[in-house]
C-alpha cells in the first residue's frame, strides 16, 4: 500500500528512472499575470503544458487499464473526465503552437521517460488488489494537485491559469471519489499519500 507521503520526485526515484534529472525545471513564480494574447511563453510555461498533457494522459490510461482489470465504476467515470482534461490542455498547445507529445501514443506509452516509469509502477501496483488500485487513484490525484499548483505558481497567463484551476478542481473531486470508494471498501478513512495530511483533510472536508 502507498502509506508513506512522498513527492513525485521520490516516487520517480523509486522506479530508478529519475536519477539526477528533475522532472520539471525549477523556476520562481512570475511577478505578473496577463491574459495571454501575443505573449510568448517562457520555457517553463511550455514545459508545464507539455508535461500536463502527458500527465493527464497517464491518469486516463491508468484508469482505463484498471477498469479493465477490476471493473470498478469509479475508474471508468474518472477516465472520461481525464480525457476532457487532456482536451483542455490540447487546446492550449494548439493556441501556442506547441507539439502534442501524445500524438500516435497508445494507452500506456509516453514520451516523458519518468512518466513512463511511473505509469508502469502504478499499473503493477494497481493490479495487486482492488484496494491497491483505488490507492493508485489517490496517488495520481494527489500528485496532479501538487503539479497543478506548481504550474499555476509559475504561469504568468490568466487563460492558462483558468485551465489549470479547472483541472485542479477536477482533481479535488476525483480524490474525493477515490477516498469515498476506499472508505466504503475498508471502513477506514482515506490517508494522505503524497500531499500533507492537512491539505488532504481540507480537500476531503475532514
Amino acid at each position: 500500500m502507498f502509506t508513506k507521503k512522498i513527492s513525485r520526485r521520490a516516487m520517480l526515484a523509486m522506479t530508478g528512472a529519475l536519477g539526477a534529472a528533475t522532472l520539471l525545471p525549477a523556476g520562481a513564480a512570475q511577478a505578473a499575470r496577463s491574459t495571454g494574447g501575443a505573449i510568448t511563453l517562457t520555457a517553463q510555461e511550455k514545459s508545464d503544458l507539455l508535461f500536463m498533457r502527458e500527465e493527464e494522459k497517464l491518469a486516463r490510461d491508468v484508469y482505463l487499464t484498471l477498469f479493465d482489470v477490476w471493473g470498478t465504476p469509479v475508474f471508468a467515470n474518472i477516465s472520461t473526465s481525464e480525457q476532457q482534461h487532456m482536451d483542455a490542455i490540447l487546446n492550449l498547445l494548439i493556441l501556442y503552437k506547441l507539439p502534442d507529445p501524445t500524438v500516435g501514443k497508445p494507452i500506456g506509452v509516453f514520451v516523458n521517460t519518468e512518466l513512463q516509469a511511473l505509469y508502469d509502477a502504478l499499473i503493477a501496483r494497481g493490479k495487486q488488489s482492488a484496494l491497491d488500485a483505488l490507492l493508485v487513484g489517490g496517488v495520481i490525484e494527489e500528485t496532479d494537485i501538487e503539479d497543478l499548483n506548481q504550474a499555476i505558481a509559475t504561469s504568468r497567463l490568466s487563460n492558462i491559469d483558468r485551465v489549470y484551476s479547472n483541472l485542479l478542481n477536477g482533481s479535488y473531486n476525483h480524490l474525493r471519489a477515490f477516498a469515498s470508494n476506499i472508505q466504503a471498501l475498508t471502513g477506514q478513512p482515506y490517508v494522505a499519500q503524497v500531499l500533507s495530511d492537512e491539505t488532504v483533510d481540507s480537500i476531503l472536508g475532514s
